[in-house]
Order: structure tokens, then C-alpha cells, then sequence
């Protein structure tokens, strides 16, 4: 078509067609269409995914500082804690108050069969006991297995200790106050032992432990209920060695006991 004028009306009418069958419209170039489309996808909002957040975008650090806590335990709670001898006794060996005014003294804690059913008390350890670390090792230790031995009962067969676990001066009686401390420790003692009966020689362990001011005679030939099991008292034998009068009612004492031990290992 060599004619413009010509080819300018033919396409008006052709756009006129157009317009009345689809309405009002605007033609747009290759290039503009380009540009709109570069516009549209510059304004579209970034999607980032939660994976890629927690990659890119540190945690906020906690303003609330940890503190870890530690409990202090009471003495009585520390004493509680020990599920062993062993574990009781390391606790005694770090417990000044437990030492006597004797200065350099040693810790007498305890020996014989941790599990025996019959547990003998003293009251505190002596010079003997005192170098040896071990409880009855002097001459009334001797005497006191001779005792034993006569009702049929070796030193392995029982557990041995004192009331205190240090040698208190000249050989001197407990104090109150050296007691009152020495008793959680004892009494955890007796507690992981276990004994079915407990022997008290001499009046002072057994007044301490049964909390009764009275005399031996009072105390002697009978068993006194003590913390679920029973408990009786006879004569220290450092006693015996002084006074040989007293062997014989300590025989009786000691012939009673055996005969209340084997009623208790046959009835469980």
C-alpha cells in the first residue's frame, strides 16, 4: 500500500471496530511493557522463609541472667546425707566441734562388723584409743572382749564406739555441751548400723542416751526402748578392772543379753 493517507484511515477504522466490540483500549510498545514489568518486580515485597530467618537473624541474647543456686546444708541435713560409715565418718573427721579442749587428739569413730545386730557404746575414747584411732584397745578393751568371747560373741561379730569421738582430757567425763554435738553423729551411726540391741557399759553413755539422770543400779537387768530398738546397761570394764566385786552382777548382765539376742534373731 503505496498510499499513507490511505493506510492512516484504514487503520482508524479498524481501531473503531475494536473499540465498539471491546471497549476503550490503549496500545502499548514492546519497550513500555518491558519497563512496567521491571517497575512491578523492583516493588514486590521479599519473602523470606522462617528457615532462612533463623540462619540470617541472630536470636535477641536473653537479658535475664542465670544463676545457679547452691543450697547450704544445715548440719543435721549434712549428718542425714551420709548413706555410709565411711561417708559419716569423713564428715566427723571435718568437724571441729566434735574435738574436745585436748588439743592434737585423734578421731575414735568406730569399729567392727558395719551390719552387726549388737552395737556396744562407751562413753570416750582413752589415751589408747586415742593413738590407735580405735575404740576399747587398751586394758579395758581386753576386758571387754573377754566378756564378749564369754557369751560366745568375737570382736568381729559387733560394732564398738563412744559417745564422743575424741579423748577429752584426763580422761574426764563428758561435758553437756560435748555430748549434745557428738549425738547427731552418733545416732546417724546407729542409724546405718542397725543394730536389733545396744549394750551402754558404764552409767554415762547410757544416761546420755536414754536422757535419764538416774544411777546404773536403776538402769542395770532390764531393756529400755530406744528408737525402735532395744537398749540395755551394765558396767564399763574399766570399771570390772577396779572394782572385781562387780564381775559377777556384769556376768548376769551379760548372760541376760545374750539370751534377749538370740530371742531377737529368731524372731527376724
Amino acid at each position: 500500500m503505496n498510499n499513507p493517507e490511505e493506510f492512516v484511515e484504514r487503520a482508524s477504522r479498524f481501531l473503531k471496530q475494536q473499540r465498539e466490540l471491546y471497549g476503550d483500549f490503549s496500545v502499548r510498545l514492546e519497550e513500555e511493557v518491558k519497563e512496567a514489568e521491571k517497575t512491578e518486580e523492583a516493588h514486590e515485597p521479599e519473602v523470606a522463609f522462617e528457615s532462612d530467618a533463623e540462619h540470617s537473624s541472630p536470636k535477641p541474647e536473653s537479658t535475664e541472667l542465670e544463676v545457679e543456686t547452691k543450697v547450704e546444708l544445715t548440719p543435721a541435713q549434712r549428718i542425714a546425707k551420709c548413706a555410709t560409715l565411711d561417708e559419716l565418718r569423713a564428715l566427723c573427721e571435718q568437724d571441729e566441734k566434735l574435738r574436745t579442749d585436748l588439743e592434737g587428739t585423734n578421731l575414735v569413730f568406730g569399729v567392727g562388723n558395719a551390719n552387726a545386730n549388737l552395737m556396744i557404746i562407751g562413753e570416750a575414747p582413752g589415751q589408747n584409743e586415742d593413738q590407735q584411732g580405735e575404740p576399747f584397745v587398751g586394758q579395758a578393751g581386753q576386758m571387754l572382749d573377754k566378756i564378749m568371747e564369754a557369751i560366745n560373741f568375737k570382736r568381729e561379730d559387733i560394732y564398738i564406739t563412744n559417745i564422743l569421738k575424741h579423748r577429752p582430757p584426763d580422761n574426764r567425763d563428758p561435758k553437756a555441751e560435748e555430748s549434745q554435738r557428738s549425738l547427731p553423729y552418733l545416732l546417724r551411726q546407729i542409724e546405718l548400723v542397725d543394730p536389733k540391741l545396744i549394750l551402754c557399759v558404764g552409767r554415762i553413755s547410757a544416761t546420755i542416751l536414754l536422757n535419764k539422770d538416774t544411777t546404773l543400779k536403776n538402769l542395770r537387768q532390764k531393756f529400755h526402748p530406744f528408737h525402735g530398738r532395744e537398749l540395755m546397761a551394765t558396767y564399763h570394764p574399766a570399771a570390772l578392772l577396779r572394782n572385781k566385786q562387780w564381775k559377777r552382777p556384769a556376768w548376769e548382765d551379760v548372760q541376760m543379753l545374750r539370751k534377749r539376742y538370740d530371742e531377737l534373731m529368731k524372731e527376724g
